[in-house]
């Protein structure tokens, strides 16, 4: 079973900040880390600036087009409009066949902000209860989604590197 969670913080380096604590949690086998995305939104900027985070995990095991394809849909589509509302829906229902569902994009984008970053990890066998013990007293808000063994399948299947 794999878990897609994001983890945001109140501050524009705290997800930066904790990835060393996850590296850590890796190398202790806490967690299995399968790939990682780093958003942060510094003030006064319109938009959150997004990244692969491949320092914990080396490769990733999920595409850059996953990330920036999930990130837009969360961060940038609502500056489209109604000009892209098909295709929007289109690729909302497409997220919803890995776990991702309208309900975890819409609390994504209500929880990250203007002056926050947040932590997007996809995960092998773990115990959220563990990390978040971890990492007590260092995170905002968890926001945590379970992918199923088929829905990491379609998820490594559609967005995997070749």
């Amino acid at each position: 079973m794999a878990a897609l969670t994001v983890w945001q913080f109140d501050s524009v380096d705290g997800a930066v900040n904790v990835l060393n604590e996850i590296d850590a949690l890796v190398k202790q086998q806490t967690i299995e880390v399968r790939d990682a995305a780093i958003v942060e939104w510094p003030e006064g900027r319109n938009k959150p600036k997004t990244r692969q985070a491949v320092s914990v995990i080396g490769g990733g095991a999920l595409s850059g087009s996953f990330w920036g394809m999930l990130f837009g849909l969360i961060f940038f589509v609502p500056l489209f409009g109604m000009a892209v509302g098909a295709a929007v829906g289109a690729l909302s229902g497409m997220f919803t066949d890995y776990g991702i569902d309208d309900d975890f994009i819409k609390s994504v984008r209500e929880e990250i902000t203007e002056g926050t970053s947040a932590l997007f990890l996809l995960t092998g066998d773990m115990s959220v209860d563990r990390v978040h013990e971890a990492l007590k007293g260092k995170m905002g808000t968890l926001i945590r989604s379970n992918l199923s063994n088929e829905q990491q399948e379609k998820l490594q299947a559609a967005f995997g590197e070749e």
